[in-house]
Formats: structure tokens, C-alpha cells, sequence
């Protein structure tokens, strides 16, 4: 995953030279932004996870 990540943002980077830096920029930021809106939505999903996986998988229901 992390690998799939990297290979995007050196794309984003290295993605036409030729146009403006700040375009390149601006798409750099967009992708920044949507990793760290998976980061939180992955930490609020393992918030909501604790209290039920804290008991201990035993309690779990299938």
C-alpha cells in the first residue's frame, strides 16, 4: 500500500514538466489531502473497533 502511494506522488511530481509549477503543486496538495483523509478515516474506524475487540475475541458474534 505504501509502495502504491509513492509510486502516485512521484507521478504527480514528475507528471508534465512542461506545465506551471504551481499546477503541479496544486495536484500534489490534492493527493496530500486524500492520504490524510484515509489516515483519519482508518484511525476512526479502529476507534470504533476498540471497545468491541478490548473484551477479547471470545465475546465477538459471528
Amino acid at each position: 500500500m505504501i509502495k502504491l502511494f509513492r509510486n502516485i506522488r512521484k507521478n504527480l511530481l514528475n507528471e508534465s514538466k512542461t506545465t506551471k509549477p504551481a499546477c503541479r503543486t496544486g495536484r500534489y496538495f490534492k493527493y496530500a489531502i486524500g492520504e490524510i483523509v484515509l489516515v483519519v478515516i482508518g484511525i476512526l474506524i479502529a476507534e470504533n473497533l476498540a471497545p468491541t475487540l478490548k473484551g477479547g475475541f471470545s465475546k465477538l458474534e459471528i
